[in-house]
Parts: C-alpha cells; sequence; structure tokens
C-alpha cells in the first residue's frame, strides 16, 4: 500500500472547505410508505409499511429489514422496511436484546453505523447471508422501493434527506452509511458506491469490526471511496485505479442464450486504507421498552438453514437474463457472498477486476 499522508493532507484541507452538495442532498419526495419527515415519538406499530430510516446516534438509527418471517433479503429487497431503535418514522421498532454490538462511526464525509445481533428477530431467515441495499435498485426506484435515508449529524438537530446511502444485512450482521458530503474528486455516488453488492461490509465500509457485545461511537478517518486504490504517486500527482466485481451471464435475444463474461478473476487482497477511529465512547446497550411480543405480528425467527445461492434471474426488455456467481465464502456481509434475487444489476458480482483511472489528480485536491 502507499503512504496515506498525501490523502490525509488533503482530508484535513477539506474540513475549511466548501461542500459540494449536488448528488449529496436528496432531491425528490418521501417514499408513498413514509411520513412526509423524519418523526420521533410515532407509534410503535410492528406492522409498520413505514421505509424511512434515520441514522443519527448509536442508540438512534434504523436499519431496512423484511416485512414477513423467514424472508431471505434476495427475495424481498424491494419491499424491505424500516425498523428502529427508537419509536420514529412510523416505522417498526427493534425489539430488546435483539442488538449485541453497534460500532457508530462519524466523520467528514459520511456517517456509518455497524452492529451485531439475531436479525431473524426481525424476520430474516436463519443462516441467509442477505445482500446489498442502496437508494437506486433495478428500476431505480431503490432497494427498498421508496426507502429514504435521514441524518442530523451534520449539526446534531436538523433531519437532513440524503441521497446516497448503502447498506449490507445478514442474519447476524448489518452495516450502512450515508453520504453527507463529497467534493469535486469524489461525489456521494462514489463514497456510498453501490455496485459491490458480494464483498460485504469489511470491504466496502471498513473499519474495526472486533465490537460484538460493545456500544461505541467514534470518530474515524474517512475510507477511501470502496474499490479505489492508490497506483503510483509521482510529486504533486496521484494516480488511481479502480475494481469491478466479476461476473458471467446468459441473456436471451429472439430465443437465442447468449453468455457474456465482464472483469477477470482478480481479487484485491486488502482495501487501500482501514480507517482508524478516535474519540470513541462506549455504553451500555440500547433498549426502546418494546419486546418480542409487540403487536399481533412480532417478529418470528426461522428455523430454515439459508443458502448462499448461486444464480439470479430478472427480466429486461430483449429477454430474460440469468446471472451466475459462485462466492467463495458465505457471508454477503462479511464479504463473501452474494444477495440473490432481483438485484440493482450489479447484484451477480463475485470477483473483481481494476481499471486504471486517469492520474494526475492533485494529491491535495482529493477532499477539497
Amino acid at each position: 500500500m502507499f503512504s496515506l499522508s498525501i490523502f490525509l493532507v488533503g482530508l484535513a484541507a477539506s474540513v475549511h472547505a466548501q461542500q459540494v452538495t449536488e448528488g449529496v442532498i436528496a432531491t425528490g419526495t418521501m417514499g408513498v410508505t413514509n411520513p412526509p419527515k423524519a418523526t420521533m415519538g410515532t407509534d410503535v406499530n410492528q406492522e409498520s409499511e413505514s421505509r424511512l430510516a434515520s441514522i443519527n446516534s448509536w442508540e438512534d438509527w434504523c436499519l431496512f429489514a423484511p416485512k414477513d418471517a423467514g424472508s431471505t433479503i434476495g427475495d424481498v429487497e424491494h419491499s424491505v422496511v424500516a425498523w428502529c431503535t427508537k419509536p420514529r418514522n412510523n416505522a417498526r421498532v427493534i425489539p430488546d436484546g435483539v442488538i449485541t454490538g453497534v460500532s457508530f462511526i462519524k466523520t467528514d464525509y459520511y456517517v456509518q453505523v455497524m452492529a451485531y445481533g439475531d436479525f431473524t428477530k426481525l424476520n430474516i431467515q436463519d443462516g441467509d447471508y442477505g445482500g446489498e441495499l442502496d437508494p437506486h435498485g433495478p428500476t431505480g426506484d431503490g432497494n427498498p422501493v421508496g426507502g429514504n435515508v435521514t441524518s442530523n449529524v451534520v449539526d446534531g438537530n436538523t433531519d437532513v434527506s440524503y441521497e446516497e446511502w448503502m447498506s449490507f444485512i445478514s442474519y447476524q450482521q448489518v452495516c450502512l452509511r450515508v453520504c453527507t458530503n463529497a467534493n469535486s474528486t469524489w461525489g456521494a455516488d462514489l463514497m456510498c458506491e453501490h455496485e459491490l453488492d458480494v464483498m460485504g461490509c469489511e470491504f466496502v465500509m471498513p473499519g474495526n469490526y472486533q465490537f460484538d457485545g460493545k456500544f461505541e461511537e467514534c470518530e474515524a478517518e474517512v475510507a477511501y471511496p470502496p474499490g479505489v486504490y492508490v497506483t503510483a504517486i509521482d510529486g504533486t500527482s496521484t494516480g488511481y485505479s479502480t475494481f469491478r466485481q466479476y461476473y458471467t451471464g446468459v441473456y436471451t435475444a429472439d430465443g437465442t442464450p447468449v453468455s457474456y463474461t465482464v472483469g477477470t478473476t482478480v481479487t484485491p487482497s486488502s482495501v487501500q486504507m482501514k480507517p482508524s477511529s478516535s474519540n470513541c465512547q462506549t455504553h451500555s446497550t440500547i433498549t426502546n421498552g418494546v419486546g418480542l411480543s409487540v403487536g399481533d405480528s412480532q417478529p418470528t425467527g426461522s428455523a430454515a438453514s439459508g443458502s448462499s445461492g448461486s444464480s439470479s434471474t430478472r427480466g429486461g426488455s430483449s429477454g430474460s437474463a440469468t446471472t451466475t456467481r459462485s462466492g467463495s465464502g458465505s457471508s454477503a456481509t462479511s464479504g463473501e457472498s452474494q444477495d440473490g434475487g432481483e438485484g440493482d444489476g450489479a447484484s451477480a458480482l463475485q470477483a473483481v477486476t481494476f481499471f486504471a483511472l486517469a492520474a494526475g489528480a492533485a494529491a491535495v485536491a482529493l477532499f477539497h
């Protein structure tokens, strides 16, 4: 790995630079299932269809999980709903005891929550290694469709709806990043890259994942955008490369199957940098007084074993397409498998290939 000193100098300069808001603040409307804005203190409704998640602090955040028991994320990613640690947003409430560890990270360019828990209690099938959710989806309407994400981390008070976010969730782990800033070099869409949906939490949202059993909040360095690597530093110029996951597939055109391959089987051994944390504070636990017995349709687990799967089928204007991958590990959230089902156009990606980006960007322009 190349030295990160130039990267960090540029980052420090960015603190005093003007923020680039294009592509950062959401310009669309709230989904039809959602309240008009983020609201604290709404009724506990474990049958809610709300898809408005808020990411504010170690004890005030939401995730997206299935509506019905025993679901696999790949099959229901378009219809998952918001589950929150507090009664808010007309959403469902995560019952006490479900979450076993949290790390809440705040940076100058994104806020990130990572958590462990028994998410079979939030209707994810036992053993389901999950997949990736984002505001794009196969139709551009998002996974979930109509999903929105807000945060008040910039000033600690104002709820802002953000354009770009990404999340991985399985039966035992979740991570979610909301991109709250951008600059002329790295847009929010790159900091919240949504096409790496088999690489998992530790690859796409690197950090300290040794926190199960703890509840912490920290400040942290800004990671490089997911998949971006430094290839050369020459004076004041820096070269970069990025990668695309490998996948193969078959589409049908006029009744004839046609095979295709994208990328190569070159997989990076690690991320460019694992950002360090600072100013961490630990807490006892998350509690809201809501138990599993709230409501007639309380979340339940499933005894099914789950499956990592190997293919997904999706329709297209010119026929059908089947995409195949065989992730080498067992968990999408840990970066080793896939999400299955109807993905966002990248859900069938497995390994990666490198593509050189244009070199010569001034290093200090990285983050200002």
